[in-house]
């Protein structure tokens, strides 16, 4: 569920359900997409994006990767290299089904400004106004925290990743209002809208706005919303304690640490991670979607889009978040929009420019730590430079 700093649904903190800005910051921070790290503009065609996940795999280090590349005019490539099975030794299947982690948050993100778009939630209501009393603890008040700042991670409220990996890797289903609780019990991190810090937490208050403002479960408005109208075929949210991935898939693994063995994580319990980073999602799915999400009018209206891309900065130079994305410059010099995610089994990061170029690429092992993102991340600069 982090991003990378360690990866919290996003990249990790600990390690777990982290994955997407955790990672994508700590990442960042190193420079994971500097000109240096890449190959020059116009160098990557598809020859070299697989080259570049043939490089990625090694049995002991990363068993797998997957890739897509879509362009302009929406022809997508896919992508596979290395093992799809340690203990078969099966190939990767290309375009097979992932979980995306903190890649989800752009989908929350989503529902909850076409929510806005419809007059159903303000972005500068105080969480209160939709879930009143929820919101209490230590430094903690929804009535002076809002809609935006959950969605920025400029609330301040605790994240409680690394509260629940064990529950995850051992299958315990948590629902929403468990997982809040544990979160709860931490003290705020910073007063509502003083700084920026990723917190899962704030995506798992975004899901239950969408399911108060529209009396309907998140996976169903999901679905609706984006994953039937733009025609996603392998996406989804699980169902509560769906364990096994859908669809043909490559097996996820975990590291316990930089020298640990391998361990197969393919089924896991992701309903801690929810509306923050339990999305399941395929390559090719994840270039449309982060395609047609630059297109004013496909998945949001004008005033939303730019909504969702004014930024504040993260603390990393050069990195910003928006609502649910973020944005940093290519070393083409091109603005690119993502979002990256890590869960136990699975590390992916997804980008589009603003001219509808998109990647995505996964590998098949959450990263334990900032350099094992720099080869993917590479990939995604050299896929939309090329």
């Amino acid at each position: 569920m982090n991003s990378l700093t360690p990866l919290r649904f996003h990249v990790p903190r600990r390690r777990t359900t982290h994955a997407a800005v955790a990672v994508a910051v700590g990442a960042l921070a190193l420079g994971a997409l500097a000109p240096s790290a890449v190959a020059a503009p116009g160098a990557a065609g598809p020859d070299a994006i697989q080259q570049r996940l043939d490089a990625m795999v090694s049995p002991d280090h990363v068993p797998g990767a997957l890739a897509a590349v879509r362009d302009q005019a929406g022809h997508t490539r896919t992508y596979a290299a290395g093992a799809g099975d340690l203990a078969t030794g099966a190939k990767a299947p290309r375009d097979g089904e992932v979980r995306i982690g903190s890649v989800t948050k752009t989908f929350t993100a989503v529902v909850v400004l076409q929510l806005a778009g419809e007059g159903k939630v303000r972005l500068d209501d105080p969480v209160e106004t939709y879930l009143p009393g929820l919101l209490r603890g230590q430094g903690i008040d929804g009535r002076h925290i809002t809609v935006r700042q959950l969605l920025q991670h400029t609330s301040g409220l605790p994240d409680y990743e690394d509260d629940v990996t064990d529950d995850i890797l051992q299958r315990r289903y948590l629902s929403p209002r468990d997982t809040l609780d544990i979160a709860l019990r931490h003290d705020a991190v910073f007063a509502p809208g003083t700084n920026w810090g990723y917190s899962n937490t704030n995506y798992l208050v975004a899901g239950m706005i969408v399911e108060k403002a529209t009396g309907r479960p998140l996976a169903k408005e999901i679905d609706k919303r984006i994953i039937k109208k733009i025609g996603l075929r392998h996406t989804y949210l699980p169902a509560p304690a769906e364990t096994t991935l859908r669809g043909p898939h490559p097996h996820g693994y975990h590291k316990d640490g930089p020298d640990g063995s391998l361990r197969d994580v393919t089924e896991i319990d992701p309903s801690a991670a929810w509306a923050a980073g339990a999305m399941v999602s395929t390559s090719a799915d994840l270039a449309r979607f982060f395609s047609e999400l630059m297109k004013e009018g496909r998945l949001l209206g004008g005033p939303e889009l730019e909504q969702m891309r004014t930024t504040v900065p993260t603390g990393a130079p050069g990195y910003d978040y928006g609502l649910g994305i973020m944005r940093t410059q290519l070393s083409c010099h091109k603005t690119v929009w993502w979002h990256n995610g890590s869960i136990p089994g699975y590390g992916t990061w997804s980008a589009a420019t603003d001219d509808g170029r998109a990647a995505s690429v996964t590998t098949t092992v959450d990263p334990t730590g900032m350099a094992d993102l720099q080869p993917a991340e590479n990939a995604v600069d050299a896929a939309l430079c090329g």
